[in-house]
């Protein structure tokens, strides 16, 4: 049985930092989740919410204080620019007595992640996630008012990750021995086409979902549309027309470190078909 341990998770309110905070409570520790709004947190009973903005790192000392692990994210502020606090941050974590470091990958180099990376007197953890099974929360609307997904590349593939899996991941990184300095590419169990996908949550759904495959320009138009940023659009042109190795690849990395297989994407679409209904 691992001892009960204090771990602060920022990002708490975020798809993953949810997630985090859930499977620490699941193991039995106590949780400290740090937000710019507690009011507007809505996280779970038995989680000590604190106010902080780790744009301001000076003012996360009282956070720091008792704990053992650190969940980090590499984006912070109104705006999520890429954080350049870093440094400052792991010093306080150093003062404070903090062992181990979880730092979730922002999809390449941050100053944040550097700096973690380069700690030698901690142990670190970098979790490189693919696609979350939660992005298909973005064709619920279409399904609930035309019953179709709109999408470019259906062929593509990915290994898509549920994202309580990257919360069971960060949490045994955080409370358990042998995860220092490694850097884990987690995935799904299984490598989905968007055929698939929509096969799947119509399934789950009980209802039938039409795929209608769009041409580049009009998946441009949809999200010029739907007011992406023009880099986000170029991103999205390029992992969906191009999606590289690593995100087609099943890693068994959730298996490996929490014991018990990842989570199929038709549990996911079990556990949120009212989204889609």
């Amino acid at each position: 049985m691992t001892q009960t341990q204090q771990i602060l998770v920022t990002g708490a309110t975020g798809t993953v930092g949810r997630q985090v905070v859930a499977e620490l409570l699941a193991r039995g520790h106590r949780v400290r989740a740090l937000t710019r709004d507690a009011a507007k947190a809505a996280l779970p009973d038995g989680v000590e919410v604190v106010e902080g903005d780790l744009t301001e790192p000076d003012g996360l000392a009282p956070a720091l204080e008792g704990v053992t692990g650190l969940h980090l994210i590499t984006f912070g502020g109104a705006a999520f620019t890429p954080l350049e606090t870093g440094p400052r941050i792991l010093e306080l974590a150093h003062a404070a007595g903090v062992g181990r470091v979880t730092v979730l990958h922002g999809g390449g180099p941050t100053p944040l992640e550097d700096a973690v990376r380069a700690d030698d007197a901690l142990d670190w953890t970098v979790l490189m996630p693919v696609e979350f099974m939660a992005n298909a929360l973005e064709w619920a609307d279409g399904i609930r008012a035309a019953g179709e997904v709109r999408e470019p590349f259906v062929s593509r593939l990915s290994a898509m990750v549920h994202e309580g899996d990257i919360g069971a991941v960060a949490a045994v990184a955080l409370t358990e021995e042998g995860h220092a300095g490694q850097e884990y590419v987690i995935t799904g169990p299984e490598v989905l086409t968007v055929d698939d996908k929509v096969r799947i949550l119509a399934a789950a759904v009980g209802r039938e979902i039409a795929l209608v495959e769009l041409t580049e320009e009009e998946a441009v138009a949809q999200w010029r549309a739907a007011y992406l940023p023009e880099d986000v659009i170029g991103f999205l042109l390029e992992a969906y027309g191009n999606t590289p190795e690593v995100g087609r690849t099943v890693s068994g990395t959730v298996e490996k470190v929490t014991g018990r297989p990842a989570r199929t994407f038709a549990q996911w679409a079990a556990e949120h078909a009212g989204a889609f209904r």
